[in-house]
């Protein structure tokens, strides 16, 4: 499993990655997570939600409220156009630090350490 503190820091790049790909519901970006991570990151709608509630007050979500087929409401969520810039300066973010932890990994065996 993933740290919780390593998880809490992914959290909005990944929601925000899931999001490029277009409009989803929360329990379908738990799902995705899920999926993706191979299991090692389980994310709880009582996380998820707030954080969605923010990135929309942030103006990098946008909802909107649909009927499903079996006729009940779920609440979707799309990127704003400025969703898709806050996830390009994410994902550079993320680069930069793997980089990072990459050369000093690296050098680490370059040197030696075990």
């Amino acid at each position: 499993m993933i740290s919780k503190t390593l998880a809490a820091a992914s959290t909005k790049p990944l929601v925000l990655t899931i999001l490029r790909s277009g409009e989803n519901y929360g329990y379908q970006i738990i799902q995705s997570v899920r999926r993706i991570s191979g299991g090692h990151l389980e994310w709880s709608e009582p996380m998820l939600y707030p954080l969605l509630q923010r990135m929309e007050r942030d103006g990098f979500v946008k909802s909107s409220w649909k009927i499903t087929e079996k006729k009940r409401l779920r609440k979707y969520y799309r990127l704003t156009d400025k969703g898709v810039k806050e996830q390009e300066k994410e994902k550079e973010q993320w680069f930069l630090i793997s980089r990072l932890f990459s050369r000093l990994l690296e050098d680490e065996m370059a040197a030696g350490v075990k």
